[in-house]
């Protein structure tokens, strides 16, 4: 199993980090594979609605994006982090997402997906939810812990205080690992569920 967690704050060692690793303690201990990406520290630009992604297959602008997306196509499960700005995500790792999530033709359906949110009081569910839309619309399966997972702290390291928020981390983590292995193992004997042929309908014409 592989798991890639994105880090959208742009402190490294910050609480978003802290929470990103209480569950990469528990997927090493299960032997899942983990790559972990920092774009919140990164200058990443918002996606210009070029197209140039429909004929070659990658973000025409040639930076993290399209180095994620590699890791992305091999992945089981994705784990993405976030701090709360004025109740929504870091704008950069929004830009970031856009482009990733758009800019990659492969089959995304049942590669496991987490947001995890951080923030000093309020936005968390907010942010929660943005962040899941991005799942939701790849055929992803969305994973659960105990309590919306979100965790509290302003200054670094004030997560590590935050003792059911790290609960919520490390069993949102086992049941990623719960599902990845599950999807597998249906995917094996089942195979991928059928899938129509899109059928766009547009309203304006």
């Amino acid at each position: 199993m592989k798991v890639m967690m994105i880090n959208g704050s742009p402190h490294v060692k910050g609480n978003t980090a802290l929470a990103l690793e209480e569950m990469k303690k528990i997927f090493e201990t299960a032997d899942v594979e983990v790559n972990l990406v920092h774009v919140g520290n990164k200058a990443v630009r918002g996606c210009v609605a070029c197209g140039s992604c429909f004929k070659t297959g990658k973000c025409i602008v040639n930076d993290i994006v399209n180095e994620s997306a590699k890791i992305f196509e091999e992945v089981d499960g994705v784990v993405v982090g976030s701090p709360v700005y004025y109740g929504s995500a870091n704008g950069t790792l929004i830009s970031f997402l856009d482009r990733l999530f758009f800019s990659t033709g492969f089959d995304k359906r049942m590669k496991v997906g987490a947001s995890v949110v951080i923030a000093r009081r309020a936005g968390t569910t907010a942010t929660f939810d943005e962040l899941n839309k991005y799942f939701a619309i790849s055929g992803m399966p969305i994973a659960p812990s105990q309590y919306w997972n979100n965790a509290f702290g302003r200054e670094q390291g004030e997560v590590s205080q935050d003792a059911e928020g790290l609960q919520t981390m490390r069993t949102l983590a086992r049941n990623m690992i719960f599902m990845m292995k599950s999807i597998a193992l249906g995917k094996e004997q089942f195979g991928m569920p059928e899938l129509e042929p899109w059928t766009p309908t547009h309203f304006i014409r």
